[in-house]
């Protein structure tokens, strides 16, 4: 990656962002600097101190084109392709250049960032040549109308209006400051003001053209400059690095730059397409960045496909790393996007046939971009009877084996890689042969913080589990209608009169999907307790109330009794069972007893604002 270290003169630089000949890449977030950093960067100027390194990127590469927009405060009339962009020192160029450049007033700040403010800058000459004085403290920013005024605007304090005005005060202008010719003009009429003794103003006027004028017009800014040819995606490192603002770019923007430079809005475009998913409760939590991956998924998918079938040497890989993420054209995205969204619509129908039906009870959120992508690359056949029941399969061992918790690009591209052909007939893809569940997690499992704990809530209710009091299907409609959420069979209040360890008593064996209603039913009683209550309020035969509660795999006589030790045991069998049947495989029977269980785990994490289960 080749680049040049040159010393740009400041009066030169601001020129050429004057004529437009430098700007910013559309990536770049908005100016926003207060008037205290303002003053304090001149004040740096004015003694010769380093500001830092600005770094540039020259314009005309062929992998790198990005839609140029001006520095804030530019006349947009100078509008013209620029042949450098800057990727580090926005911030501070654009707060020399409208201060000490644009010959107009500053936008700008408050301190605390919120109020905008209109501000001149000037130099308060006595100030700037006592040793004395902090240099910041002689750099003074005045309103927009270049009048201080006191007691609520009714007093007025000092009045620079004018140039004998300024003179009079004795400040300098400071947008003045890299033009010699006003400069000088602004001395002549300075040493000459009969506002001063003409002996002590030419002695004044002598050192702070020296001293502190002249460290304008001779400083230099170091300066990193990219050459043309650099990749994009080291762009994008080199901004995140070294961007002063640490503020990290995200691969969207970048690439919404990218588009812009062919007169495609991306950012309107996703807008359009994530109102459309958020249609779906599930898919609410979709980030633009998410869905890029996906469509890098299915457009390198395709040209390793494609690739494959005309027998090329070099077959590209599957991949949504950034750095391919950033080689899409716009040809590709327009190719595969609206592919892509019915991706994601498709999910959002799978998810609820699993019993998923809001974002935070998603336990992946990642896992939903190669489900996109298949949709996507499969098509309609995903949903005959084999492939439906062999993507179930590949989604609930990603889930129960825990498998997308980490990082995930290369999983993403195994997966889009070896499910198709495993639905042809191939061989098992590796997230499914990797997956394993032991018995010992159940009982670690706590918190919606859990993939598996969010997805055995799932299981239950996908086995047909209704709830205890409405005998309502769990639905869609019934789910948010009904409140449906996870609760306590046996309540922490009678766990904890019992003596019930906190671990086995907030673990997944001990909880099942109930609405909000019944929860607050049943109560903090004993079980024996509130089965009165539900066989009282639903006069189901002995029967029928078994065949209810077996469907949340739950022995009614063990509540009756209430036998938490009896009702554990067979829980943690019963919940075996089904996490085997949705994975495919044995659960692995480790024999770690559910005290033991949290030192070969790390227990899930508490959620400080989880809300108090009301059975508990």
């Amino acid at each position: 990656m080749p680049f040049d270290n040159p010393q740009l003169s400041l009066g030169g630089l601001l020129t050429r962002i004057d004529q437009g000949k430098v700007q910013l890449p559309d990536f770049q977030r908005a100016w926003k600097w207060d008037v205290d950093r303002i003053a304090s960067l001149i004040a740096s100027i004015s003694l010769g101190h380093p500001i830092g390194v600005v770094m540039q990127l020259e314009v005309g590469g062929e992998d790198v084109r990005f839609k140029p927009r001006l520095l804030a405060g530019v006349d947009a009339s100078v509008a013209q392709e620029p042949e450098e962009l800057v990727l580090d020192g926005q911030q501070r160029l654009t707060s020399l250049y409208q201060a000490l450049q644009s010959g107009r007033v500053v936008d700008t700040y408050d301190p605390r960032g919120k109020k905008q403010l209109k501000r001149w800058f000037y130099l308060d000459i006595e100030g700037a040549l006592d040793p004395e004085i902090d240099r910041e403290d002689a750099i003074i920013a005045i309103p927009e109308d270049r009048v201080i005024r006191t007691d609520f605007g009714r007093k007025v304090e000092a009045d620079y209006r004018s140039l004998d005005a300024e003179i009079a005060s004795g400040v300098f202008p400071l947008w003045r400051v890299l033009d010699n010719v006003k400069v000088f003009e602004w001395g002549a009429a300075y040493t000459q003001s009969a506002h001063h003794d003409h002996a002590f103003a030419t002695e004044c006027w002598n050192r702070l053209l020296s001293e502190v004028i002249g460290q304008f017009m001779s400083y230099t800014v170091p300066a990193i400059v990219l050459k043309m040819d650099t990749p994009k995606e080291a762009v994008c490192t080199v901004f995140e690095k070294v961007n002063t603002g640490s503020v990290a770019l995200n691969v969207f923007e970048l690439l919404t730059a990218t588009f812009a430079a062919d007169d495609f809005r991306l950012n309107d475009d996703w807008a359009a397409r994530r109102q459309r998913l958020r249609e779906h409760r599930v898919l609410r939590g979709v980030e633009s960045t998410d869905f890029l991956q996906a469509v890098s998924l299915v457009v390198t998918a395709r040209r390793r496909a494609a690739a494959l079938s005309h027998g090329a040497d070099a077959v590209p890989a599957v991949s949504c790393r950034r750095k391919e993420i950033l080689k899409l054209s716009l040809e590709d995205y327009r190719t595969v996007v609206d592919e892509v969204t019915n991706g994601f619509v498709w999910t959002a129908r799978f998810l609820a046939q699993q019993k998923v039906f809001r974002a935070d009870d998603i336990p992946y959120r990642t896992q939903l971009v190669p489900l996109a992508a298949l949709r996507a690359l499969v098509g309609p056949s995903l949903e005959n009877l084999r492939a439906s029941a062999s993507i179930e399969r590949w989604y609930w061992c990603g889930v129960l084996g825990e498998l997308y918790g980490g990082a995930t690009e290369t999983r993403f591209a195994r997966d889009v890689e070896e499910v198709p052909a495993w639905l042809d007939g191939g061989l098992e893809p590796r997230t499914v042969g990797d997956a394993a569940f032991e018995t010992s997690r159940l009982f670690t499992m706590r918190t919606r913080n859990s993939a598996a704990y969010k997805g055995v809530h799932a299981l239950l209710m996908r086995k047909g589990g209704k709830d205890w009091l409405k005998n309502l299907d769990v639905d869609t409609a019934s789910f948010f209608s009904q409140s449906i959420d996870i609760h306590h069979v046996f309540p922490r209040a009678w766990c904890a009169a019992k003596g019930v360890e906190t671990n086995r008593c907030d673990s997944i064996v001990n909880k099942t999907p109930l609405s909000y209603d019944t929860n607050r039913s049943l109560g903090g009683r004993a079980p024996s307790s509130y089965m009165g209550t539900i066989r009282t309020r639903t006069d189901l035969s002995d029967d029928a109330l078994e065949e209810l509660f077996a469907r949340h795999e739950i022995d009614v006589a063990a509540l009756d009794d209430d036998d938490f030790e009896g009702f554990f045991a067979a829980r943690t069998e019963a919940l075996k069972r089904i996490i085997s049947e949705a994975m495919g495989k044995e659960v692995i029977d480790d024999d770690v007893a559910p005290g033991d269980a949290d030192s070969q785990y790390e227990a899930d994490p508490l959620e400080a604002d989880a809300p108090e289960e009301l059975a508990a």
